[in-house]
């Protein structure tokens, strides 16, 4: 198994790559990280046409894998969700269903939900205790309450910062 990293700038050489290992004898992951698009960017057309293979078939060794901090790759804006552009009178849901055919491309999709702050303070005093963090749980609770106020909000990755932060890794 190999493992390729494309970056978004790298986009117009997707074929190339996919041509170059298509026919050997290993198995390929593409990885695209902290995959999205803003609104003018318009290369994940390009990139729909490649995932599905185009007039070529998908070759049976490559597999393509993305991440994303954003539920839909593309940027939407409430002007998306006017049924009626006011310009030309086209349909704007035709639009959204476009930006949202990318994410469709991809089979498997694993969503990371916000965890509640039970969960939160949950996480925080598991990660505390296998870290040897020497706080009572009530500590932790208050502390790492103040941490995600002013560092992004509750999530997995705010309470493994806070306890690097507690452990004096300051990140």
């Amino acid at each position: 198994l190999r493992m390729i990293e494309i970056y978004k700038h790298q986009f117009k050489d997707l074929s190339n790559v996919i041509a170059s290992i298509k026919n050997r004898n290993y198995k390929f992951i593409i990885y695209m990280d902290d995959l999205s698009f803003e609104e003018f960017e318009i290369e994940y057309k390009f990139l729909k046409a490649v995932i599905e293979g185009g007039v070529e078939t998908k070759p049976d060794n490559i597999l393509i894998y993305a991440t994303s901090n954003r539920r839909h790759l593309i940027k939407e804006t409430w002007n998306d969700r006017n049924d009626m552009e006011s310009n030309n009178g086209l349909h704007r849901s035709d639009t959204i269903e476009e930006k949202l055919s990318l994410v469709n491309r991809f089979g498997c999709q694993i969503s990371y939900s916000k965890p509640s702050q039970k969960e939160f303070f949950d996480i925080v005093i598991g990660l505390a205790r296998k870290n040897n963090v020497k706080m009572t749980d009530e500590e932790l609770m208050a502390e790492a309450n103040k941490w995600e106020l002013s560092h992004g909000g509750i999530s997995g990755r705010t309470a493994q910062q806070f306890i690097n932060y507690c452990l004096g890794g300051r990140e």
